[in-house]
């Protein structure tokens, strides 16, 4: 069995992909990271000894010198790649890319001396405890940090159970080990996101600590100790990963697993493995259907009321941006949750509880036991109307909804309404807009048609309209054919249409709209419908 333990550091220029897995095995992935799939659990967590993630080291840390005696070299397999034989082996394996070599941030080196009990080498059950090494020395104000983030952490796994709420049967270090093709997705203040394609097949994210980051660079700027920074930010990771073990929503993307490794150098490293989604794209939202839009608010609303009622209390997310939300199969999903939090203000009158934005500010009640009531929730609320709502929802509605949308929109600007309130208006409007119930009475429409069956039009570039969900004509939702016999008579180049068998999400069916009806092809499942008035021309 191969023991874990840090490979040799290669000494190059600027940034590398650097080798941080514990051992090598004999089917090594063809990047520059390498790993043993032997010390490795499945869905391994903090405690468990196994090959930790991939990363690149800091510019400002200097490598560590380790001797490369045949003892060593036995004990870990291979020596490590060389830049050179690094990025041949890329060349003819996986499809790594040269950003990826250049800009792969390092994983957080969390030092077990600072993990809370129960983490790391204390009380790992048998495990070998790492303590020949000395705890890093730190300057005062950056261990009160580690220490309040570590009280959150247990906070959090005591609220949620502790490492029983842990999916059973995820990924592990060993899957970890034998991805391929790993490319940079991109990064933020605190992480990296990569790419990653699993031996098994599928693809998901990877996402570990950015040692470069915006947080790290000003955590050494201010106390001087890189190491310390890097596992200031690293606990930041672990948060995340607990909150996503214990929060299950349609809404919160999915956590397929996760890798530790605190093998021999008193040092903790760490990468999660996510569902893979796109990134949100306001623009190009606000040019789909405005049912889609719809869609994208309510599950927004949905998620929101959950987090209000959490297993874990009321939860806000502290960096609500558009940018921490991915598309997953046409679904809204929060990717990020290391800023979510579960305190609520406290306060001891009224005064201290004023909830601000940039352009409003909110009185809010304290309550009885010193906390202001529903500012989570509040929070929550207004960052959704403000990024989503004002953008997402009125532009283009169906004119009969049209008020009810308005009365969300001042009740959630204003705050009058909270979650609760809001996910009923919501839903009022789905009901109505599935139904048909919102569709204003008026003179039949469909009798100025004639209905051809079994046929249908030839599929091809036609007339725009829009917001249309195909880009080579006017394809639009309707509720039944009545409806779609009124819009053909509001838009001028209409002469025919045809009800399709594809539907939306909601269950309405697709109506593609069409200047002319003379090709006409056999489809026993389909009816055109033909304006009279088009006909008569077309006799004549």
């Amino acid at each position: 069995m191969c023991r874990s333990h840090p490979a040799a550091p290669v000494p190059t220029q600027g940034h590398l992909l650097q080798n941080h897995w514990g051992c090598a095995t004999a089917a090594s992935p063809p990047w520059a990271v390498r790993a043993a799939a032997a010390p490795c659990a499945r869905g391994a967590g903090p405690g468990r000894a196994g090959p930790a993630g991939w990363g690149r080291r800091e510019p400002d840390t200097p490598p560590r010198r380790r001797s490369a005696s045949p003892a060593r070299r036995s004990a870990g397999g291979r020596a490590p790649l060389s830049m050179a034989a690094a990025a041949g082996r890329a060349r003819r394996g996986a499809r790594l890319s040269a950003a990826a070599l250049l800009a792969l941030p390092a994983l957080a080196l969390l030092a077990l001396p600072a993990l809370p009990p129960g983490r790391g080498g204390a009380g790992g059950g048998g495990e070998a405890q790492p303590g020949s090494s000395p705890p890093l020395l730190l300057p005062p104000g950056l261990r009160e940090e580690l220490r309040q983030r570590r009280r959150d952490l247990r906070r959090l796994e005591a609220a949620g159970g502790g490492e029983a709420a842990a999916t059973e049967g995820g990924l592990g270090c060993g899957d970890l080990s034998r991805a391929t093709a790993v490319s940079v997705l991109g990064w933020g203040f605190t992480k990296v996101v990569a790419r990653a394609a699993l031996a098994g097949g599928g693809t998901v994210a990877l996402k570990s600590v950015h040692g470069a980051g915006r947080e790290v660079r000003r955590c050494v700027q201010r106390y001087g100790a890189p190491a310390g920074c890097r596992r200031l930010a690293a606990y930041k990771l672990l948060k995340e990963v607990t909150l996503l073990q214990r929060l299950q929503h349609p809404g919160i993307v999915k956590l397929h697993g996760q890798c530790y490794d605190n093998s021999g150098d008193d040092e903790l490293r760490v990468t999660a493995m996510l569902e893979l989604g796109s990134p949100l794209e306001m623009i190009q939202l606000l040019q789909t259907p405005w049912e889609e839009r719809f869609k994208i608010c309510l599950s927004l609303v949905k998620l929101l009321f959950y987090l209000a009622h959490s297993p874990l209390g009321s939860i806000v997310l502290l960096d609500f941006q558009p940018r921490q939300f991915v598309m997953v199969d046409g679904n809204l999903k929060v990717t990020d949750m290391d800023d979510a939090s579960t305190e609520e203000l406290s306060c001891k009158e009224d005064n201290d509880c004023t909830l601000d934005f940039p352009t409003r500010s909110f009185p809010l009640k304290c309550s009885v036991v010193g906390k202001c009531e529903g500012i989570n929730e509040k929070k929550n609320l207004f960052n959704a109307y403000r990024y989503f709502f004002t953008y997402l929802l009125p532009h283009s509605a169906p004119p009969a909804l049209r008020p009810l949308l308005s009365d969300i929109l001042n009740a959630t600007g204003d705050l009058r309404y909270g979650i609760n309130e809001t996910l009923r208006a919501f839903e009022k409007v789905l009901h109505l807009y599935k139904s048909g119930l919102y569709l204003q009475k008026r003179p039949p429409l469909l009798k100025d048609y004639i209905a051809l069956k079994g046929f249908r039009t030839v599929e091809g570039e036609d007339y725009k309209c829009w917001p249309s969900y195909s880009h080579l004509g006017c394809l639009l939702s309707i509720h039944s054919a009545e409806e779609a016999a009124a819009i053909c008579n509001s838009q001028l180049q209409c002469q025919s249409f045809i009800v399709t068998q594809h539907r939306t999400w909601t269950g309405r069916p697709l109506a593609s709209f069409q200047s002319s009806w003379t090709d006409l092809i056999p489809d026993a499942d389909a009816v055109v419908y033909i304006k009279r008035s088009a006909s008569s021309r077309e006799r004549l």
